[in-house]
C-alpha cells in the first residue's frame, strides 16, 4: 500500500483526532477567558493583598510545564482519599475532563497576565474623562477599561491560542485521541512514522492558519467598529 492509499485509508481516523483537539481548545480558551478575568482585573489591582492570590496562581501556572501540571492532575489528585471520595471523583478520573481542567487553568494565567498588561495600557484620559462624566469607578471598568483593554490585548490573546492548540499535543500521554494520539496510534499499526506524523503538522498548521485568519478578522472588525463609535 502507498503512502496516498496509507493517507486516504487512516485520514478520517485522523480527522477525529482533529475533532477532540478542536473542542478541548475552544472549550479550554473561552473557559480560561473567564477564569482569567476576574484574575486579570485582580492584578491590576492598586492593592497588595488583592494581587497576591492571582499572582500566586499565574507564578505557578506560567513557572511549570502544561505536561506535569496536567500528571498532576491525572495522576496526582487520585492519590487522595477525600479526592476518590469526593463528589468530582467521576470527573477527575476521566482523562478528558483532566486534561480539559489542566489546559483551562493553564491558559487561565496566560490570558490573566495579557489582560492586566492590556488594562495597564488603556489610556490614563480615558479613564479620567470617564470619572469625569460621573461614572464610577466599577462602570468605568466595564464601560471604558475592559472594552478598550479586549481591542489592546487581542493579538496577544490570539497567540495564546495558538499557543494553546501547539501544548494540547500533551494530552495523548493520558490516552486521550487528539491529533497527537491518534498520530501514535496508527503508526503503531502501520510503522510508517515519517508518513504520519509530517500528515499531522500539515493538520497543525492548518488549523493555525484558520486561526490566525479568523483573529486578523476579528481584530479588523474591532478595529472599525471602534473608530465608528468616536
Amino acid at each position: 500500500m502507498n503512502d496516498l492509499e496509507l493517507i486516504i485509508k487512516w485520514l478520517p481516523k485522523m480527522l477525529q483526532g482533529v475533532g477532540l483537539t478542536l473542542e478541548l481548545l475552544a472549550i479550554a480558551v473561552v473557559a480560561g477567558l473567564a477564569l482569567a478575568l476576574p484574575l486579570g482585573i485582580a492584578r491590576a489591582s492598586r492593592h497588595w493583598y488583592i494581587r497576591a492570590v492571582p499572582y500566586a496562581y499565574i507564578f505557578f501556572f506560567r513557572g511549570t510545564p502544561l505536561l506535569l501540571q496536567l500528571f498532576i492532575v491525572y495522576y496526582g489528585l487520585a492519590q487522595f482519599e477525600a479526592v476518590r471520595q469526593g463528589m468530582f471523583w467521576p470527573y477527575l478520573r476521566d482523562p478528558y475532563w483532566c486534561a480539559l481542567l489542566t489546559m483551562t487553568m493553564h491558559t487561565a494565567a496566560y490570558i490573566a497576565e495579557i489582560l492586566r498588561g492590556a488594562i495597564g495600557a488603556v489610556p490614563v484620559g480615558e479613564v479620567e474623562a470617564a470619572r469625569a462624566l460621573g461614572m464610577s469607578r466599577k462602570q468605568a471598568l466595564f464601560h471604558i477599561i475592559l472594552p478598550r483593554a479586549a481591542r489592546i490585548g487581542l493579538p496577544a490573546y490570539s497567540n495564546e491560542v495558538i499557543l494553546m492548540l501547539k501544548a494540547s499535543a500533551v494530552v495523548y500521554t493520558v490516552t486521550l485521541f487528539d491529533i497527537m494520539g491518534m498520530t501514535r496510534t496508527i503508526i503503531a499499526r502501520t510503522y510508517e512514522s515519517m508518513l504520519f506524523f509530517c500528515l499531522a503538522g500539515v493538520l497543525y498548521l492548518l488549523i493555525t492558519l484558520v486561526l490566525t485568519r479568523l483573529f486578523r478578522l476579528l481584530e479588523r472588525w474591532l478595529r472599525v467598529d471602534a473608530m465608528q463609535g468616536r
